[in-house]
């Protein structure tokens, strides 16, 4: 190849097309490859926030962790695009941007902090603390050991932490919630408002005359997309997962028990906790001594006193035997009964005595309990490599032509027909289809599909494959008159009563407004019944006066007014009474409010800081770069 271009370029022509030929093919790099480098951006380059650049790396290495604490807070898989739904994505870019700003930030102002003093101040973090209650090194190490970090890059980002958290306490000292303020929120949340009512029925609206037929028609056709038919599809589809194709009834007893005397500890019992206090004395003679001081009568209590340590400070908690971090004292622990008294024991931090204060029993439920779920779990396990083995039967099936019906044929497994159903999963008759309106993304594939087409396979969740071919489509459509004539004259004369009694809840309230008691206009409506209501909040109450809330926290005390209920009715009301409980600033919901608001204070207050810092700096985003970051992150399935 590389001797026929040789030859086509010795020529005038042939350079001058070679010539043209290779320009185009760098301004297509330029344009849709490599563009990003002629716009300022360098190769693995994210974000320019001033002059701080932020790779792909740096970026993908944060939003991972961060997928990682969701997965731990959720305590199940999440996929990247859940994460992306719940914006964990732009989360972490706004992270990474405000970072660099402020580091920037705290270059321009000079500031700086000594190796001693972040030193000084990790040392001080409780995560790092042993069982003397001061600073272990060799559980540092181990921490920052099992979260893939070395000592140097600690320190260097508890460095930054601490000079971004100056700048931002510079900016936020001394912010406060007004007292105006709280005092309002006050007022708004603990309102409480007294009502008197009647309720207007629907036979108030009067007889309503049977409309015409052009009139009906004339409803229907302003109204007509609330007679829409949706789109409907039917179809067959086969899921095939471990679950599925798991026999529970093969695995024997002795399989299961075997599996039940490896998970027993960890999954259906809980290990003999004991609840351990310490003394730590300087050496093995003073500790000698304090044990010889107990046997003459002296109690643990009073050799607390001694060491005026209180029963918090000396504490190790409750433990189970693993949880120990000296596998001596743990010893010493278990061997102890409810209220006895180590001897002297060696540790790295000297030497201790230890008092069991509290004994808790170990539990582990029984094999019968959890026989059957084992067995699940078992014959899941082995169903695992059955799943490839049909996935490629059925697969190497539909290839050479196949339905998805013929396909399954010998396998002992039956296709799911499913009838007419919308996008919500509803069947015709409106009812949600079991298993099927909760399955998103077969959905999603269905309704996106098409009659005949060859369908991609389905990943399940838990390891399967799904198929579906189309059997069908209804279209949607709009009901002609002759269909819904009967739904249309009960809504036309609903709008009708609706309209009436409105028109004579507005002069009801305006015979109020002039004067008239509520009993008064209640007895001229046929003596309907005044009641009150109290206790009524913003949010509601009970009974029908919840219904008035929105309004009556609107006008004031002796307000009138009028809403409709759920029936058709109405209800007409008059506030009668107002009452805010005293404004207490110590009370505790209030200081709990308190507390929110100024966050919401200060997170306001650093938004807007940061906003005008990184306009100051200018933030550049390489999108391309951005999309390849996160398309190029598996799904943590």
């Amino acid at each position: 190849m590389l001797e026929a271009m040789r030859t086509a370029t010795k020529g005038f022509v042939g350079r001058t097309l070679m010539t043209i030929v290779l320009g185009l093919i760098i301004v297509s790099f330029a344009i849709w490859g490599i563009g990003d480098i002629f716009r300022g951006f360098g190769v693995g380059d994210l974000v320019k926030v001033g002059k701080t650049e932020i790779g792909v790396d740096a970026y993908r290495s944060a939003y991972q962790a961060e997928l990682q604490r969701l997965q731990r807070t959720a305590r199940r898989a999440v996929t990247n695009e859940e994460a992306r739904m719940l914006g964990i994505d732009q989360q972490v870019l706004q992270r990474l941007v405000g970072n660099a700003a402020l580091d920037q930030e705290v270059r321009a102002l000079g500031l700086g902090l000594s190796d001693d003093e972040v030193t000084r101040q990790v040392a001080k973090d409780p995560m790092f603390r042993g069982i003397t209650g001061q600073f272990d090194q060799r559980r540092f190490d181990s921490i920052l050991r099992d979260n893939g970090l070395t000592q140097h890059g600690y320190l260097t980002e508890q460095r930054a932490q601490a000079l971004r958290g100056a700048v931002i306490d510079a900016l936020t000292h001394g912010l406060d919630v007004p007292q105006a303020m709280l005092t309002a929120i006050h007022q708004f949340q603990t309102e409480r408002r007294a009502i008197d009512y009647f309720v207007l029925p629907t036979s108030a609206a009067g007889t309503i005359p049977d409309p015409s037929e052009e009139e009906l028609k004339k409803y229907f056709d302003e109204r007509q997309e609330l007679y829409g038919v949706p789109e409907y599809r039917s179809f067959v589809t086969l899921a095939v997962t471990p679950t599925s194709l798991a026999k529970p009834d093969a695995v024997t007893n002795a399989d299961a028990l075997k599996r039940y005397e490896e998970v027993k500890a960890d999954r259906y019992g809980t290990p003999e906790k004991r609840a351990v206090e310490q003394i730590v004395f300087p050496d093995e003679t003073s500790a000698g001594a304090a044990r010889v001081s107990l046997d003459s009568g002296k109690t643990f209590d009073q050799l607390l006193a001694e060491k005026n340590l209180a029963a918090k400070d000396a504490s190790l908690g409750t433990l189970a035997r693993g949880a120990f971090a000296d596998k001596n004292v743990a010893e010493a622990a278990f061997a102890l009964p409810r209220g006895g008294v180590s001897g002297p024991i060696a540790t790295p931090f000297g030497t201790v005595l230890v008092r069991v204060t509290e004994i808790v029993p170990s539990t582990l439920k029984p094999y019968s309990e959890v026989a059957a779920e084992l067995k699940r779990e078992i014959a899941a396990q082995r169903a695992r490599a059955e799943v490839g083995r049909v996935h490629d039967t059925i697969e190497d099936r539909r290839a050479a032509g196949k339905s998805l019906g013929e396909a399954v044929e010998g396998l002992g497994l039956e296709v799911r027909n499913v009838g007419s159903i919308d996008p919500l999963g509803t069947d015709i008759q409106g009812k949600q289809v079991e298993g099927i309106a909760t399955d998103a993304p077969l959905m999603k594939a269905v309704f996106a599909s098409d009659v005949g087409v060859d369908n991609e396979t389905l990943r399940t969740r838990d390891g399967g494959y799904q198929w579906f071919e189309l059997t069908g489509i209804t279209p949607a459509r709009q009901k002609g008159f002759g269909e819904v004539k009967p739904e249309v004259t009960k809504a036309w004369r609903d709008d009708e009563i609706a309209k009436r009694l409105s028109a004579k809840a507005a002069d009801l309230v305006k015979r109020l407004e002039d004067g008239e008691t509520l009993a008064v206009v209640a007895a001229s409506e046929g003596n309907l019944e005044v009641q009150h209501a109290k206790n009524l909040e913003r949010s509601g109450g009970e009974g029908p006066a919840a219904k008035a809330a929105s309004q009556v926290f609107g006008i004031g005390v002796e307000g009138v007014g009028s809403t409709e209920l759920d029936d058709g009715s109405r209800l007409v009301f008059r506030v009668v009474g107002a009452e805010v409980p005293p404004f207490n600033p110590a009370d505790a919901s209030l200081v709990a409010v308190s507390r929110q608001v100024k966050q919401a204070i200060v997170e306001d207050v650093l938004g807007q800081y940061l906003a005008k810092l990184q306009s100051d700096l200018g933030v550049k985003v390489n999108e391309r770069a951005l999309a390849s970051a996160l398309g190029s992150s598996s799904d943590l399935n």
